[in-house]
């Protein structure tokens, strides 16, 4: 069957889709690579992966599209996934014989419920889709298909699940669909350089953080690795591929896993010569971190979240705050950049220990920060936890009309508007710091690309700052 492996159009510049592990509107427009849609795209011959965010294609320019084809998998999203069925409603009574699937997170841990909302879902799939999407793409019955869920006679049918992929080195690249059917100049990160690609070299984090998404509903928490070689073949491909590309990032759940896998890597990385991040967690030692600087390293995504220890076991986070602040030393005698991720509104949380996070993230002086509420998706230990204790309000969104980040999270002390407030608080007490403004303006004045990224995100930023005061102001009133 002819196949179009959608990223979906839905809020304007809405990173919701088939890589970003925390679908949301950003403060500043970011894209992450389609990853996931691009492993069954290599494996169906006549297919393409449409990412319409970061290419500016509007939902009827999507239906449009869709009409060439006759298998649509649209990856979804919790936040997103009432536009995605309107999306997919119009491409059915545009094409009524064209047949629809829909994967990701939201549908692994709600297919029945996903099904039920509309009947132009021909199938849901559950967790990793690589295998099962082209067999129906390639004419198998939905009945002989592990992992799916469909309807059959009334009824709604659960196949047996899938097991996890172990031959990771068996899966096709994702780098040369980005070549064939993606603009990578489209994809912009702020603290990532640009233009930059982005794939994994693993699957799956042992971490058992309460919050996060991808572990506990898609990916598992068992951590399988592709060979070192197979890595460093894809890497060399791609630099072939995009000579005008800055940066490679590693969009492991975490890639600094495994001692020894990281320094085998590097050593087949130094002769490449490239520029390169990654994520991680705080567990590196500052011999690794050597040699990962060494090999072209430049930058770490971590997750400090809170600088509250109970919070942090409240989260199960498996790092304590003395751990991470030896690495934030040894991040800098290595001479590698951090972005930390810090997350207002976990259980815990009060006014003091958002004080007591501000100061930690102070302390740490990352290069940047993202900072964002706490969400509490469907199938997370974190969900079951808010709603047991009825700190879940299910008469708000998650996100607001352009899906930007909403509290739907309330606690005892701490209200929606309060968390709200705190984020904008707490990047005002960071940023406006006469070191970190002079480092922003350093940067701006000797890289007039810098300038220009710059003025653009501020301009983004102030106008999602004005939005949340009216939020504010909401709730008070």
């Amino acid at each position: 069957m002819k196949t179009l492996l959608l990223n979906p159009p839905s809020f304007e510049g809405f990173d919701g889709g088939a890589s970003s592990r925390w679908p949301a509107t950003r403060e500043i427009e970011s894209y992450w690579y389609p990853v996931w849609l691009a492993y069954p795209a290599a494996a169906i011959a006549e297919s393409r992966v449409l990412d319409a965010p970061p290419h500016g294609i509007s939902p009827q320019e999507t239906v449009q599209i869709a009409t060439d084809y006759d298998f649509v998998v649209i990856f979804t999203s919790t936040p997103g996934f009432y536009s995605d069925v309107r999306l997919a409603e119009m491409m059915k009574a545009a094409k009524p014989s064209l047949k629809i699937a829909f994967v990701g997170p939201h549908v692994t841990t709600q297919p029945t419920e996903s099904l039920m909302a509309s009947e132009a879902i021909d199938f849901v799939t559950h967790r990793e889709f690589d295998y099962s999407v082209p067999e129906f793409a390639a004419g198998k019955p939905l009945e002989e298909i592990k992992g799916v869920s469909f309807r059959k006679d009334g009824q709604i049918v659960h196949n047996e699940p899938r097991p996890p992929i172990e031959n990771l080195d068996a899966l096709p690249w994702a780098t040369p669909i980005y070549k064939r059917d993606l603009d990578v100049t489209r994809y912009n990160v702020p603290f990532l350089l640009h233009p930059y690609i982005a794939f994994y070299t693993t699957r799956g984090c042992p971490a058992k953080c309460t919050f996060c998404l991808w572990p506990q509903t898609f990916d598992g928490h068992a951590w399988r690795q592709r060979s070192v070689d197979d890595v460093a073949k894809e890497v060399e491909h791609a630099l072939k591929l995009f000579p005008d590309v800055k940066e490679i990032f590693f969009d492991d759940d975490t890639f600094t896993i495994g001692k020894q896998r990281v320094l085998a890597l590097c050593e087949k990385f130094k002769p490449l010569n490239f520029t390169w991040s990654c994520t991680s967690r705080v567990h590196v030692d500052l011999e690794t971190l050597q040699a990962m600087k060494a090999a072209g390293c430049r930058l770490f995504i971590v997750g400090f979240e809170s600088g509250n220890s109970q919070i942090l076991k409240n989260i199960k986070k498996g790092a304590t705050v003395e751990q991470a602040r030896t690495f934030m030393k040894n991040c800098k005698k290595a001479g590698i950049v951090v972005h930390g991720d810090f997350i207002i509104g976990l259980p815990g949380e009060t006014k003091e220990t958002i004080e007591q996070t501000l100061a930690f993230a102070k302390e740490l002086d990352c290069e940047t920060i993202q900072v964002s509420i706490a969400h509490a998706f469907p199938g997370t230990e974190l969900y079951s936890y808010v709603e047991a204790n009825n700190y879940l309000r299910s008469d708000v969104d998650m996100t607001d009309e352009t899906g930007h980040q909403l509290p739907h999270i309330e606690y005892p002390g701490l209200s929606r508007g309060e968390m709200m407030q705190a984020v904008e608080y707490f990047y005002d007490k960071y940023y406006f710091r006469p070191r970190i403004v002079a480092r922003i303006v350093k940067n701006a004045i000797f890289d007039a690309k810098e300038r220009q990224r710059l003025y653009k995100e501020a301009r983004e930023y102030l106008n999602l700052r004005a939005k949340r005061k009216q939020f504010v102001a909401s709730e008070r009133t």
